[in-house]
């Protein structure tokens, strides 16, 4: 990859103001207002009733104006590495500062993913270009060197915002004139044998959009950095802001800034603003081009027909056996034919036999719909444009309140299983649903962050957040999970078509095909299978900090996943029930749940072939989240599967005839 170089252009490009430049009559705004309004409306109708592959957003911030001349702030958040996965702040480096370093206010999710946003000494004013700006000198230590070097090592890359755009870095495709990709952020500096050079000036590419009958002003549609490493010349000057006016020579002759031969840094900046044609409600384009689209379509589209074949498959195969099957036991059967009778109906009087651990199951099962709920909720919004990537941390806080609101759901649904299991102990099995997956989760997660905290890494949650993720935990998830539990309980329950036996039914013996490991861990392929292409994207965001937009192709796949885990389990069941083994509560969820193995078995995978993870702490946390990341998966689908059987064996005993 080589960094282009765009030419510079004279100031006299820069389009002059307007003259006369006025804001239209009323009358004139309100014709062209009303045809605007009829164009947004039938947008969003047609939206709606449309499938989307990639979510449309909705103008969720207003874009700001500015006038020519105006300040415009530059913002630098947090350095991240995808060799370490540990995040620092900004001015951990000997960056300069302004006079008073200013926090921005983050919500819950920026602060979850350790950003920490924070003003920058940067003068930029709208359309007004400058060359080699000084913006500081400073000496070096030994230990700020030391820094640098470190940094420079784990390939930490320097993250900025400008109008809530991100900076980023253009790099040309090898052997490719025209073809560029966008990296977000740009390196702190490079390391080329055994030296160490810091990236201490930039050019900074602001590109604007101007539209004088729609709006006054200018808006920011672009924003790019060009990183160099060089030594200026600098001289004193009064009238600089810095009090140093500074001189930069580029090319292959000017030297590169050597940290082991420098005892000080001087930091400088260029701003060169150039007129796009890019509206402000595409400026996201070039940053969601990071990843490549084109494979994914044709991935998706792969895996979509895979699963539509199996899926459809399995089903021919389960109605025409079954539809046989009944036909067969409403007969009237003679006494001999009864007496040699074989299959399924045979243990009806134990298919609805309380399994094991009956209560750990209701509870597995609740929480696994407290995910779901979650998860649908989250794609809504997330399809309709609220949770992009220009709402940072949005994501991730939406998910964080929707599965403490979904916890009505999950004491409903716990209720519902343990009432037909003839549960009484109501008090316990809720207080189990609670705190058992969220204790484990929480734990783990505190864990982890001990560790990030001993690292002395911004990606640390302050104890203050953490008391509020028990607040949240304590004052709102466990009432609510309460309250449904007490409407699930309240409710009448669940009609079953047969009655237990009082004797269990001996259980004949069973081929090695049909053992439970056996069953469990096949029939986790092809849930496996059906989000592999998507689970790649998604690690990719969390991992290598790309950005996430694709929420169409998720909520896709969320729905294929679905469809696959009910049918291969109903599927499974039916074979057990065929071989007269009633023992299926627990199959049916780890028939599906078992697709979460392979998903930790996936992300060693991924570990090893994609990152270059070496440092123990930054490996103990990707394992550690890989496994919370896998024990969502596993409830989401065991819940799935065995509320499927569930509702698959009520039918199917239903159907026919019982002496």
């Amino acid at each position: 990859l080589k960094l282009p170089r765009p030419p510079t252009p004279s100031p006299s490009r820069l389009p002059d103001r307007p003259p006369g430049r006025h804001r239209p009559s009323a009358a004139m705004s309100a014709d062209r207002r009303w045809p605007r309004t009829a164009v947004a409306l039938a947008s969003a109708a047609a939206a709606a009733m449309l499938p989307a592959a990639r979510a449309i957003y909705l103008p969720g911030m207003a874009p700001i104006q500015y006038d020519e001349g105006s300040v415009v702030d530059l913002k630098v958040n947090k350095l991240t590495s995808v060799k370490t996965q540990l995040p620092y702040a900004y001015y951990v480096l000997p960056y300069c500062q302004p006079d008073k370093v200013q926090d921005s206010v983050e919500n819950l999710g920026e602060i979850l993913v350790g950003d920490m946003i924070e003003n920058s000494p940067y003068g930029i004013h709208m359309l007004k270009n400058t060359t080699c700006q000084v913006l500081c000198r400073k000496m070096l230590t030994t230990e700020q060197k030391d820094k640098f070097r470190s940094m420079i090592e784990d390939e930490y890359l320097v993250n900025w915002l400008v109008d809530n755009l991100p900076a980023a870095t253009r790099y040309t495709r090898r052997g490719a004139d025209t073809a560029f990709t966008y990296m977000n952020g740009f390196p702190v500096g490079i390391e080329k044998n055994g030296k160490y050079y810091v990236h201490n000036h930039v050019k900074l590419l602001l590109q604007y959009h101007a539209s004088p009958y729609d709006y006054e002003g200018y808006r920011i549609v672009g924003f790019e950095v060009e990183p160099h490493s060089m030594v200026q010349a600098v001289r004193s000057d009064p009238a600089e802001p810095s009090g140093l006016a500074g001189m930069c020579h580029e090319g292959a002759a000017t030297p590169l800034y050597d940290l082991d031969a420098h005892n000080d840094i001087v930091f400088t900046y260029d701003v060169l603003w150039l007129e796009s044609e890019h509206r402000w409600a595409s400026r996201w384009d070039n940053y969601l081009k990071m990843t490549g689209g084109q494979i994914h379509w044709f991935s998706i589209l792969n895996s979509l027909m895979i699963m539509l074949f199996l899926s459809g498959m399995i089903a021919m195969i389960l109605l025409r056996t079954l539809y046989r099957d009944i036909t067969k036991y409403n007969e009237l059967a003679t006494a001999e034919e009864a007496a040699e009778e074989t299959g399924w109906k045979l243990v009806h009087g134990d298919v609805f036999r309380k399994p094991r651990f009956s209560k750990l199951l209701a509870v597995s099962v609740g929480s696994g719909m407290q995910i779901l709920g979650m998860s649908v909720v989250t794609l809504v919004f997330a399809l309709l444009g609220f949770l992009s990537p220009a709402h940072r941390g949005a994501l991730l806080q939406s998910m964080m309140l929707l599965f403490t609101f979904m916890g009505i759901l999950a004491g409903y649904t716990t209720s519902r299983f343990y009432k037909v299991f003839n549960g009484d102990d109501w008090k316990s099995t809720t207080l189990l649903l609670a705190f058992f997956y969220p204790g484990i989760m929480f734990i783990v997660f505190f864990i982890l962050n001990l560790f990030i905290w001993g690292q002395k890494s911004s990606g640390a949650v302050p104890f203050t957040t953490m008391f509020a993720l028990l607040v949240l935990w304590f004052g709102i998830s466990v009432p609510l999970v309460f309250l449904g539990s007490y409407f699930g309980f309240r409710r009448d329950p669940i009609t079953l078509p047969v009655r237990t036996n009082q004797i269990p039914r001996q259980i004949p013996a069973q081929a090695w095909f049909m053992r439970p490991i056996f069953t469990c861990m096949v029939g986790g392929i092809l849930p496996f299978g059906a989000v592999f292409t998507e689970l790649f994207f998604i690690m990719s965001s969390l991992w290598q900090h790309q950005f996430y937009y694709l929420f169409g192709f998720l909520a896709l796949v969320l729905c294929i996943l679905l469809v696959t885990c009910a049918e291969i389990s109903i599927a499974l069941t039916y074979f057990q029930l065929t071989s007269e083994d009633y023992n299926w509560w627990w199959r049916s969820f780890f028939s599906s749940a078992s697709s979460a193995v392979y998903v930790f078995l996936y992300s060693m995978f991924y570990f090893s072939s994609r990152l270059n993870i070496d440092k123990l702490v930054s490996t103990i946390l990707y394992y550690g989240y890989m496994f919370l990341i896998s024990l969502v998966f596993f409830l989401l689908t065991g819940s799935i599967g065995t509320m499927a059987s569930f509702s698959f064996v009520r039918v199917i005993y239903g159907s026919i005839k019982i002496d």
